[in-house]
């Protein structure tokens, strides 16, 4: 049996705001246009804008199944993994760390592997498995938002309120995209210059 020819992994990291979504979105488009096999995921605490898409903050949108977890992706993946030849993973920093060696294992199988995630969190700490992602990856991209203090590139994300909660998912209002100088941990404020989007509320 011919063995498959490697794939590889790709990562799309930055703050929020700084254009993640839209660039996996670009590339499982370009994939599709390729006539490659798509496959797309995102974890199901993510419901901000569609529940069945991942979406980005500029209303773009890709068809994407919901699962709760890396071995959940792997149940819905696999059965179908002869079919697909891109998979692209939104928000990929709510997956526990077994998104690890499953993309590692995809890679081995000859597929490319797209993921879209928050490199630090509110509090400028590694985020999840991101950190690791990234120094498996074949391609990291880092991409900046705009600081919506000095509008300057902006590397972190501002969590506007008082919560310590970690994952505590949301768009304008609850964060805005923060440089160096003005990124301002555990800030109590609560106004956003942000674009508000709608926000769909779970069943």
């Amino acid at each position: 049996m011919t063995k498959p020819t490697p794939g590889r992994i790709e990562v799309i990291t930055g703050p929020m705001f700084s254009g993640k979504s839209e660039e996996l979105i670009r590339r499982l488009k370009r994939a599709r246009i390729a006539r490659q096999r798509v496959a797309c995921y995102k974890p199901d605490i993510d419901l901000r804008y569609h529940r069945s898409s991942i979406a980005s903050h500029s209303s773009q949108t890709h068809e994407a199944h919901t699962v709760t977890n890396a071995e959940r992706l792997r149940e819905a993946l696999f059965p179908q993994l002869h079919e697909v030849d891109v998979i692209g993973v939104d928000e990929a920093q709510f997956f526990d760390e077994a998104i690890i060696p499953l993309s590692v294992e995809l890679v081995h199988l000859g597929k490319r592997v797209v993921m879209a995630g928050l490199d630090t969190t509110f509090n400028a700490e590694p985020f999840g498995p991101i950190p690791a992602l990234m120094a498996i990856a074949d391609e990291v991209t880092k991409l900046s938002a705009v600081c919506m203090v000095c509008g300057q590139p902006a590397i972190h994300t501002q969590r506007l309120g008082q919560s310590q909660e970690l994952v505590v998912v949301g768009a304008a209002g609850l964060y805005e995209a923060r440089c160096r100088s003005h990124f301002q941990p555990y800030l109590d404020e609560h106004n956003s210059e942000q674009l508000e989007l709608p926000t769909i509320q779970p069943i």
